[in-house]
């Protein structure tokens, strides 16, 4: 790595994949504390001999530098310091005719998790954004769970005796379904028997115990709630978009479930059908009526991957479905196993919850494995919608995918790609669309939008590239507008017409009625934009604390109408944007 693609780093907003060490003789313990964050939470990247004052970056370099990096490495692989196998990879840079020493720190496998110091197994820390924490003891536990050998659902509960915790009405609803799909060979056994038979129910002496996956799939509710003492997922229907949610604003439907799996997926699937449109079309092949909701796909998986793949050891935290207007957002206690990435490759992954995947797999109610993160993201690509946000959070232990309902390829994005005057296919101008919503791209995004494997993604990426549309970074790994791209869109942006809702803000009787329609947050904007300012100088002065809703119903409207400008306009999400009056503005504020 150079000290260019050192910086380049650092000036990303929350660097979060790099740590700065000073280590100018030797390395200090904050050095083992940031490979413990980096290898618990994601791969990283540990430099020696920078100097972090307040955001300055001052080159202090590391003196004996080949000494230094023998002492570290030796550490880690000793485990003297840090448990767990590190497999750190060196390199050095030259920054001010002074080196730098460069350490890539990769992710340790589940099973080395925590990594901890010290031989303290409660002496770990997780990076979150630019900082490094200390886990919590329910953190620890989180990632001792995930590391154990013996899953937690495959799990015997002891407690429980088989003959008298299952719903036999669920079990009743499984077997019918299972029946449908494969042979009789299981129709004359008893309940106990076929749950034997699976592997769900297990042999104690003389006594028969269900496991973990079992009670969850299968049980009584009073069983269920030994097992999990909080409820499986909180469903919520908000009729609000999720920008302009007032802390007043609730639920207009809600379904807390704490039943059992089987019975939680039925509401689920109930409640959902109650509330989605519902078209109306006849299927041309075979002539019968085809009314089920565009979304169902997508909401089917996702909800399913929910249920299949939370951390039921956590006893703290629930998993909520929140369905708001413009989107649809899950969330659950427990990371994805496999990376970002590998969630659209069609190939086997490890999961948190191998027997009750494998049940439901049996039934048909989740697809073949490796193949629902990739339906989901294909709906969602039909309906022509923004790829769906995945945020699986490693030190949090978090899941969470949403489901923006927002067109990516819009007419005035369509309209900007005809003035480039190339022949785009409909994959390659939604990655272009994307790439000048996000200011870069790279594979996963490529994957998104493609709804394709690694290797369509990348032919995707090359052929935008070879015409000229994009340009790879400096590290290769992502792709930004090409520099007369970033112009035309810029120039193409500053000609467009107010839209939406700004309209309102300037038709009718002219400047007059304009400024006599504004509200006292938006006039408050025009006096303070006479000079440049940043979103949070703004949001400061106005006191809102919501960055979103403040930008969409307070800044945005302003912005559009031509009152107010973006310093920066072809990378909105810019660090440096400011907002500023424009002529018009300024005419605007001389009629109040």
């Amino acid at each position: 790595m150079t000290w260019e693609e050192i910086l380049d780093r650092l000036r990303k907003y929350e660097w979060a994949d790099i740590e700065l060490g000073e280590a100018v003789r030797t390395a200090s313990g904050s050095a083992y504390e940031a490979v413990s964050a980096l290898a618990d939470t994601a791969d990283g990247w540990l430099v020696f001999g920078v100097r972090d004052d307040g955001g300055s970056f001052e080159v202090a370099g590391v003196i004996e530098a080949g000494e230094v990096q023998s002492e570290f490495l030796t550490a880690l692989r000793s485990r003297r310091k840090v448990g767990g196998s590190i497999d750190a990879r060196e390199d050095a840079a030259e920054a001010s005719g002074k080196t730098l020493l460069v350490f890539h720190i990769p992710e340790a496998s589940r099973s080395e998790k925590p990594v901890h110091l010290d031989g303290g197994i409660n002496r770990s820390l997780m990076r979150r954004g630019g900082n490094d924490e200390r886990g919590t003891l329910a953190e620890t536990e989180r990632f001792l769970r995930d590391a154990a050998t013996d899953r937690y659902d495959e799990q015997a509960f002891e407690e429980a005796d088989a003959a008298d915790c299952f719903d036999r009405d669920s079990v009743s609803w499984y077997r019918r379904a299972l029946a449908d799909r494969s042979s009789r060979r299981h129709r004359n056994m008893n309940d106990l028997d076929f749950l034997r038979d699976w592997g769900l129910v297990v042999s104690r002496g003389e006594r028969l115990i269900p496991t973990r996956a079992a009670i969850l799939i299968f049980g009584r509710l009073r069983y269920v709630r030994q097992i999990l003492p909080r409820p499986v997922v909180d469903l919520q229907f908000i009729e609000a978009d999720f920008d302009t949610l007032y802390p007043e604003q609730r639920w207009s439907d809600r379904f807390v479930a704490e039943e059992n799996l089987i019975q939680t997926w039925l509401m689920l699937a109930e409640r959902y059908m109650r509330h989605a449109e519902h078209p109306f079309r006849i299927n041309a092949a075979t002539l019968r009526r085809d009314d089920e909701p565009p979304e169902y796909t997508a909401f089917r998986e996702a909800a399913l991957n929910l249920l299949l793949h939370q951390d039921y050891g956590d006893r703290s935290r629930k998993a909520s479905i929140r369905i708001f207007r413009d989107q649809i957002v899950f969330w659950n206690p427990g990371d994805a196993f496999a990376s970002t990435e590998a969630l659209l490759e069609p190939m086997e992954k490890d999961v948190r919850n191998p027997t009750i995947a494998a049940a439901f797999r049996r039934i048909g109610l989740s697809e073949q494995a490796g193949s629902g993160m990739r339906m989901i993201f294909r709906n969602w690509q039909e309906l022509g919608y923004l790829p769906p946000a995945i945020d699986s959070d490693k030190a949090r232990k978090t899941f969470e995918l949403r489901l923006l309902r927002e067109e990516l390829l819009t007419p005035q994005q369509k309209r900007f790609q005809e003035t480039l005057g190339t022949e785009l296919d409909h994959v390659q101008a939604r990655l272009l669309a994307l790439a000048c919503r996000l200011g870069a791209v790279g594979l996963m995004e490529a994957k998104a939008v493609a709804g394709h494997t690694e290797s369509t993604a990348r032919a995707v990426l090359n052929a935008l590239a070879d015409q000229g549309l994009l340009q790879p970074l400096s590290s290769g790994a992502r792709y930004e507008l090409a520099g007369g791209i970033e112009e035309k869109l810029g120039a193409f942006l500053s000609s467009q017409p107010a839209a939406g809702e700004a309209e309102s803000l300037s038709e009718g009787a002219g400047a007059k009625a304009a400024a006599e329609e504004l509200d006292e947050h938006r006039r408050l904007i025009l006096d303070l934009c006479e000079t440049p300012k940043s979103l949070l100088e703004l949001m400061g002065h106005v006191g809102m604390t919501h960055r979103t809703f403040f930008r969409r119903r307070h800044l945005q409207p302003l912005v559009e109408a031509g009152f107010v400008r973006m310093t920066n306009p072809v990378r909105p999400q810019a660090a440096n944007q400011r907002y500023v009056l424009t002529d018009a503005g300024r005419g605007l504020r001389g009629t109040r």
